[in-house]
């Protein structure tokens, strides 16, 4: 039987707008959001399953949880 590729959901961060502040380094359950070079949050999309917790935590409303095909 022939599997169908699903959409997934990941968390997507404006990098222009980040200020680093790590509240979405704190909620991730899967530590899969790093602060880099102090400057901005950066996802690991290998290990983000889309739960949402970073773009409600975030103060600056800059993570976007878009549909994705995998």
């Amino acid at each position: 039987m022939e599997r169908k590729k699903k959409n997934g959901r990941k968390a997507f961060v404006d990098k222009r707008s980040c200020v680093a502040c790590g509240c979405c380094v704190k909620v991730c359950p899967m530590n899969a959001i790093v602060i880099q070079k102090g400057i901005m949050a950066k996802v690991d999309l290998e290990k983000c399953i889309g739960c949402g917790k970073c773009a409600k935590e975030c103060p600056a409303s800059v993570i976007e949880i878009c549909e994705v095909a995998e």
